[in-house]
Order: structure tokens, then sequence, then C-alpha cells
């Protein structure tokens, strides 16, 4: 990354403080103003995120942690990758750079006032187009690289639903086929889809994890239909076979190592099952021993239980495990309560050495991410990726 002069580095770090004090005024201010005078941009978010607040605490930490290393950017080098990707996985393009830089700043002069000197939002803007010319170069190779691919493409191609299946009272799988009958990109085990959906007048752009195994003719996505989903319950209710929709080509940081035969570790609460069900799918006949540790509040919401199961039973490799922390009397989970540090402790191979994948909801991630570092799991073994926008992880931040 291009380095700045000492005096756009004193002025941006002098914000600092003002940042640590109001930065979510600035990033909420900031999305007020872009939806308001370019929402032709709003397809690009999720307006669950913006309506709970996540997505302005995300950016107001990313522009604080800019702002902290402007001096020394390798710092914030390791999260540009999955910057990256998300922004890759959306289709954003060159064209939407200056509309988000025009916005930034002009929230940072309107909310911070007299103290946001010309020379400041100089320095704001020579520091914001340098990131953003970074983020454009890369995005670029992705967008390239998987052109360039066998059965890639760029921006977005049309995919029709073959298949709909029911994976539990929450969860459903589509199977989704290219209309023009040319293969498909083969993606990574870990790795999203991003659909982009019209509903009722409006663009939406969502990801969705890749649930199956690669070299399919098919993409499959598994979704859970979500309190007040506007994507997710319209495809629930009205995705049938024989639609159409558009995707994104495969994209996401959150990938299998598929070069170790370490004991892999798949630790997941929810719907963060689907990308686990994708790594499961591509490993189990490699005889690479799985632990396969799925926690749920009980049967009826638990997805892929006879798949995993059918998968156990053919590889000797595979060992499944359950947890539910409300089980109906019907159900017959391995263990009841919560996958706690006791628990990975009893299961895990006694030196640890091994790669630990996991997903679900927040709490139930940092639980599990602190339990993998008391157990001694080395961080670089520790893979997890979040929904949503890019929050810290306890003290992996």
């Amino acid at each position: 990354m291009s380095q700045f002069s000492p005096q756009t580095i004193a002025l941006i770090k002098a914000t600092v403080p003002l940042l640590k004090q109001k930065g979510e005024d600035i990033t909420r201010h900031f999305y007020a103003l872009m939806f308001r005078d370019h929402p032709e941009v709003k397809a690009f978010f999720n307006e669950a995120h913006q309506a709970e607040g996540t997505q302005a605490r995300a950016l107001a930490g990313a522009v604080l942690a800019y702002a902290t290393h402007i001096d020394q950017l390798d710092a914030i080098a390791p999260a540009l990758p999955g910057i990256v990707q998300k922004h890759a996985a959306l289709g954003v393009l060159p064209e939407h750079y200056p509309i988000v830089g025009a916005c930034l700043l002009k929230a940072i002069r309107e909310v911070l006032g007299e103290v946001a000197s010309d020379d400041i939002i100089a320095a704001w803007a020579e520091a914001y187009g340098t990131l953003a010319q970074l983020l454009i170069d890369a995005e670029e190779q992705v967008y390239a690289a998987n052109a360039a691919r066998a059965g890639g493409w760029r921006g977005t191609r049309t995919l029709r639903l073959a298949r709909k299946v029911v994976e539990s009272e929450l969860i459903t799988s589509f199977y989704l086929e290219p209309i023009d009958g040319q293969p498909l990109l083969t993606f990574t085990p870990g790795q999203y889809l991003t659909l982009v959906l019209e509903i009722d007048g409006q663009t939406l752009r969502r990801n969705y994890s890749l649930s199956d195994a690669p070299g399919k003719p098919w993409y499959r996505i598994s979704v859970k239909r979500e309190s007040g989903g506007h994507a997710s319950n319209w495809l629930h209710d009205n995705l049938q076979v024989g639609m159409d929709v558009q995707a994104q080509a495969p994209c996401g940081d959150f990938l299998l190592d598929t070069k170790t035969q370490r004991p892999l570790v798949l630790v997941t609460g929810g719907v963060g099952i689907t990308p686990a069900m994708s790594m499961l799918e591509a490993s189990a006949a490699g005889g690479r021993p799985i632990h396969f540790i799925h926690a749920a509040r009980h049967g009826g919401i638990h997805a892929f239980r006879d798949r995993v199961e059918s998968l156990a039973a053919a590889h000797a490799n595979v060992q499944p495990f359950y947890v539910y922390d409300e089980p109906r009397d019907t159900d017959s989970p391995h263990a009841v309560g919560f996958v706690t540090q006791q628990l990975l402790a009893e299961l895990l191979p006694p030196d640890r050495d091994v790669d630990l994948y996991f997903l679900g909801p927040k709490p139930f991630m940092q639980s599990v991410y602190a339990s993998g570092r008391a157990l001694g799991i080395p961080d670089a073994q520790l893979r997890y990726e979040f929904f949503g926008p890019l929050e810290a992880l306890g003290e992996a931040s």
C-alpha cells in the first residue's frame, strides 16, 4: 500500500480521538446521505444489518482501524482479502467508489463540524482514494480470474431452480443449474454465492453459503427462513422449480484447506451448518479424520442429519456429534446443553493439532473461539467467518 506524507499521517492521526467518540455517528450519517442521494447503491447493502446498526458499527470500526494504522498499513492487511471477496461477490465496481468517498467526506464534515478543517478533509480524501484504488485493483483481479477459469463468468449469470428440498422446519435447499447448459465454475468449500433478486420492484443482493461439494452440475444453497427476512422468505415462498435467478460467481476467503491431513473439526450452530456440509461432502471419502459437531435447539430445526448419518455410515473417518439445548421428547442428541470447552476437550485428539472450522450465531462463535484457544489449538488453525458485516471476535480483533 502507498505511503502518505508526514502531514497527511499527522492530520489523519489527529482525527483518531474523534473517531473513537463519534465514529458511529459519522457512519450512520454516511449511510443516510448515500441512500438518500444515491438509491441505486442500496441493493449492495442488507437492510436488516442497517436496521440493527451492525453495518454502521462495523464501518466505524474499519474507519478507526485505518486511521489508527495509517502509518503502518501492514497491520490492516489481513482484513483486506475478506473485504475484497465480499465486494467481488456483490459485484462492486470502480464507479461505486467515488459515491462512497464523496458521502463519507461529507458525513465527516457535517458530523465533526468546524473541527473538520479543509486540511483534514483533504487528508481523508487522499487516504480514501489510496485505499479505494487498492480495492479496485484487487477486485479486478478476482473478476478477471473468475472469468478466465473453466465455467467462470463476470457479472451475473442466469441460473434455474432445478430442485427444492426441505431440510428442516427452517432450512430449505435450492439446487441451481445454469440455463446455458455449460459447466459451472468450481468453487472451494466454504465459499458463498450471491443472488441478485428482484422482489417487489426492489433489487436485493444476498450471500448464501454453498452447501454441496464442488464439481457438480449445480450449485446448492441452503437458506434459513429468517423472521422478517425479505429475501429468505421470498425464496422459501415464491421461488419455484423452473424459475430463474441471477447470480454472481462464487467468492469468499473462508476456505477449506485440502493440503493437510490434520483432523478436520467442523463445529456449527444453526444455519452455520451450510458451509460445513460443503466441507464434509468434499472431504468424507478422503480418509481424513472428521469430527462433525452440530448444535441446534431441537431435532425439528436440525438440517442435514440424515445426510450426515449416511456419510458417517459409509466412511468410518466421519464422527458426528449433535448437541440440543431444547430437545423434544422424540429427539436423540448425543448431548443436551451447549458446545462447551469440556465437551470439545473430550471429543478432540489430545495433541489438539486439528483444523477447527466454526460458524454460527455470534455468541456461539465467541464461545467456540475462546474454547479453542484455551485448549491450545494454534490460532492459525482456528478458522471462522461471520454472517453479515465483519466484526471482531473477542481476542481475534
